[in-house]
């Protein structure tokens, strides 16, 4: 009976030994593989961060695609850059149809560059749709103070036209202008200095039409500005803020386009300093 009964303890020993072995026994595969996942996940958030770096040092190590033909004023691109391309230019702005102007152009997904008089940013309605134009996206750029012929005046009239429309938009958008168009497009060796001295970019133009009285129609205007003669890849072409020019803005882009011409972002050409 003795016998029997030690025999029974025993049994019953094991038993419970093994049922512990069997309950711990799965505790630690878990836990391991816990960590394991815990690393993996740590790893590609590392590489994701790692890839977004990259991706931030491409944007700002980006080289410019164009850079500006003096002989002509056209953009050539630069490298492999598209050469069937022009530059859309707005003077006189923000007179009366700036904004509306911009709409349509950000509505067609074209860019364009909005030359600015100081005249036109003086009261705060005024400097408001000057901002706006910005946040849309456009670049700004400096067209004087009251679009005086720089070759009537003197050194100093020329800086005070050049300096004071640039602190104004500097006020108002928060940056200073990168490019810079001489009225009549007439520059002096003092205001190209200014200019260059300032890190604007000089700019005149190819062609433009629509101060000429036979084109101050939009369907003339949309009309002479896709066909003409003057047409070539890279051309820098001068439109106004004008109600004619407004109405036929919208056909001379799907014009050009028709033509496999697209719209140089001017923030890629060669001399431009973006921030």
């Amino acid at each position: 009976m003795k016998n029997t009964k030690w025999i029974a303890l025993a049994a019953m020993a094991l038993m419970l030994s093994a049922c512990g072995e069997e309950e711990t026994k799965p505790v630690s595969q878990p836990q391991e593989d816990l960590v394991e996942n815990e690393n993996e996940v740590e790893k590609e958030e590392v590489v994701e961060k790692e890839e977004d770096v990259e991706e931030e040092v491409i944007e700002e190590d980006a080289e410019p695609q164009y850079e500006i033909n003096e002989a002509n004023w056209t953009v050539k691109p630069i490298a492999d850059a598209p050469s069937k391309v022009v530059l859309l230019t707005i003077d006189d702005a923000p007179d009366k149809k700036s904004l509306e102007m911009a709409k349509t152009l950000k509505s067609l997904n074209a860019p364009a560059i909005f030359f600015i008089n100081g005249h036109f940013i003086d009261t705060d309605e005024e400097k408001a749709v000057l901002k706006e134009i910005h946040e849309m996206g456009f670049e700004i750029g400096n067209h004087t103070q009251t679009h005086a012929n720089l070759k009537q005046l003197s050194e100093e009239e020329q800086r005070a036209e050049i300096m004071q429309v640039s602190d104004s938009i500097e006020s108002i958008i928060g940056e200073r202008p990168k490019f810079f168009r001489a009225p009549f497009g007439v520059n002096t060796d003092f205001s190209r200095a200014l200019v260059k001295e300032q890190g604007m970019l000089l700019m005149n133009w190819t062609y433009g039409y629509d101060w000429e009285s036979k084109y101050q129609d939009a369907n003339a205007l949309a009309d002479i500005m896709v066909n003409t003669e003057f047409l070539t890849d890279g051309a820098n072409l001068l439109m106004h803020d004008r109600l004619w020019t407004a109405a036929a803005l919208t056909d001379i882009v799907e014009g050009l386009r028709a033509k496999g011409y697209e719209m140089v972002d001017p923030t890629t050409i060669k001399g431009v300093t973006t921030e």
